[in-house]
């Protein structure tokens, strides 16, 4: 007999994770379905060699570029997604972002909600994810109604230099707000030891706030809310009115089954739930499921990347780097009047990724230890933009990654402008900065493929991340972004979750009216 629940989920991170965690008090029946399993806790965890060169947890198998090259993604199946190595460094998208943008190499479509639309989600996020931070010092912050729950993360010794160094050349750095559980005013009860193997690499001793640590176990208490690791989903079956999923066909330990939910929500980051989407063909949907618009999976969009690695004379004996942040640059400069982006600390680099050139190779006959000691290590980030050319596709059972870069002289601009930066401070002949852009197969922040808006004809979903086709089919991960905000886009996809979240609440009859009882479901 085929099983039967008030809602299904697939996938457990930062979108189908906080869904479930928001949805879970309701007392519905809710299934969530993950292809991975939990990661293992073991010390391989606080490894940089096993993380970063043998790629140990990206299990994703290959996928394919468009000139149909083997392609081998950074990322993984895990019970938390990707979350589970993601930097932590969560960001409101900026008021502005929410409206068209002009950049240099085109245009950032207007988005069919609003920054007020979001705003108490985004605080309602930061709660959740432990987001330590301090308002009023990054230069192009938002408005907010709350300070951060959490203070921010005090900067060790050589990194408040180069932020006093900063100040001193009349730019604003200011505390990244981070998700961790730290707790630095009482050492002893902190579940974070502020260690050297946090950016990037997963959390052995579960202090870093991901969406299994923060969302899915504490969903999971509640008897009405079922988790089946190892399940893979294969297609979406719908009615021969083609309105509504009626079965969600899925491989669990070889075994094929089928499971109906009276609201199906796809959640398995903009890569995965594009081609589940396309695979998912049938008669009513020759072109995949939701897409009569022709959009699903395009647009793709993942940021332009990048690193810049100093090394002076000063030694850097850091250990939990990634604490400042600087958006002098982010909307452009008077010579440049175009967005440029962002610029963070990155976690620091180390001997061994050095020697194995994560995340860049540096000069022959020089130490990667002593570059290792050395170097503060900056991560830069700037927008990509919505192409329908850059897609997700499906090349027989083969996801296929058809992207060209965009944009690039923004990025590549504020690259030259951050080495000008350093270089004014340090002021040393002996000084050296090496740079690099991440490929393709670092994809951890995706977005785009099934974009939300009004019109059927150019959009996937509509405003509440349900399909415009499909009547209880939505999508709840980076895939409904119209542009590509130009930070760190983990934040929106969670506080939409919780929005989304809201929305399944009120329709399924658990909220009133009454958005002040939105809280009251918190776990």
């Amino acid at each position: 007999m085929t099983e039967h629940y008030d809602i299904i989920i697939i996938g457990t991170g930062a979108g189908g994770g906080t869904l479930v965690h928001r949805l879970a008090p309701s007392g519905k029946k809710i299934l969530i379905l993950e292809r991975g399993t939990f990661l293992p806790r073991e010390k391989a965890n606080w490894n940089p060699t096993e993380v970063m060169t043998a790629g140990r947890y990206y299990n994703a198998g290959t996928w394919q570029d468009k000139e149909a090259k083997e392609l081998k993604p950074a990322t993984g199946y895990w019970v938390g997604g990707n979350t589970k190595f993601f930097g932590g460094t969560l960001f409101r998208a900026r008021e502005r972002e929410f409206d068209t943008v002009i950049h240099k190499g085109g245009i950032s479509p207007e988005w069919c909600l609003k920054y007020v639309d979001f705003e108490p989600y985004y605080t309602q996020a930061e709660q959740l994810y432990h987001v330590h931070g301090k308002r009023g010092l990054d230069p192009i912050e938002p408005w907010t109604t709350e300070e951060y729950s959490f203070p921010p993360i005090s900067h060790e010794p050589r990194i408040q230099a180069v932020s006093d160094d900063l100040t001193a050349q009349g730019l604003h750095p200011f505390y990244l707000p981070m998700a961790i559980k730290l707790n630095e005013a009482q050492q002893f009860l902190s579940e974070c030891i502020r260690c050297e193997t946090c950016d990037g690499h997963p959390c052995l001793v579960h202090a870093k706030a991901d969406a299994e640590v923060i969302t899915v176990l504490q969903a999971i208490k509640h008897p009405n809310v079922t988790l089946l690791t190892e399940a893979k989903v294969q297609r979406l079956h719908t009615s021969a009115s083609g309105r509504e999923i009626t079965g969600v066909e899925t491989s669990v330990a070889g075994e094929t089954k089928l499971f109906r939910g009276d609201i199906v929500v796809v959640a398995c980051g903009a890569i995965n739930s594009a081609a589940l989407l396309l695979r998912s063909t049938n008669d009513q949907h020759p072109q995949g499921l939701a897409n009569s618009s022709g959009q699903v999976g395009r647009n793709f969009m993942k940021h332009n990347c990048g690193v810049v690695v100093e090394t002076t004379a000063k030694e850097n004996p850091t250990v939990f780097q990634k604490t400042l942040g600087v958006n002098d640059f982010y909307w452009g400069e008077p010579d440049f009047p175009y967005p440029m982006g962002q610029i963070q600390l990155s976690g620091k680099v180390n001997r061994e990724m050095f020697e194995n050139g994560v995340p860049l190779q540096v000069d022959a006959g020089i130490s990667p230890a002593q570059v290792a000691s050395h170097s503060v290590d900056w991560w830069l980030m700037g927008e990509d933009l919505p192409d329908p050319n850059n897609r997700v596709s499906l090349k027989g059972d083969k996801i296929s990654l058809e992207y060209t870069d965009n944009n690039s002289e923004s990025f590549d601009q504020l690259i030259d402008r951050w080495i000008d930066v350093l270089k004014s401070i340090n002021g040393e002949s002996d000084s050296r900065y090496y740079r690099s852009k991440f490929p393709l197969r670092w994809v951890a922040h995706q977005c785009g493929t099934c974009r939300f808006g009004i019109d059927p004809k150019t959009s996937v979903l509509d405003p509440d991340c349900r399909t415009h086709d499909i009547n209880n089919l939505y999508v709840v991960d980076g895939s409904f972004f119209p542009s590509n905000i130009g930070s760190n886009p983990t934040l929106t996809i969670v506080a939409n979750a919780l929005r989304v979240g809201d929305i399944l609440l009120r329709q399924l009859g658990i909220l009133s009216a009454n958005e002040r009882q939105l809280t009251n479901l918190s776990v």
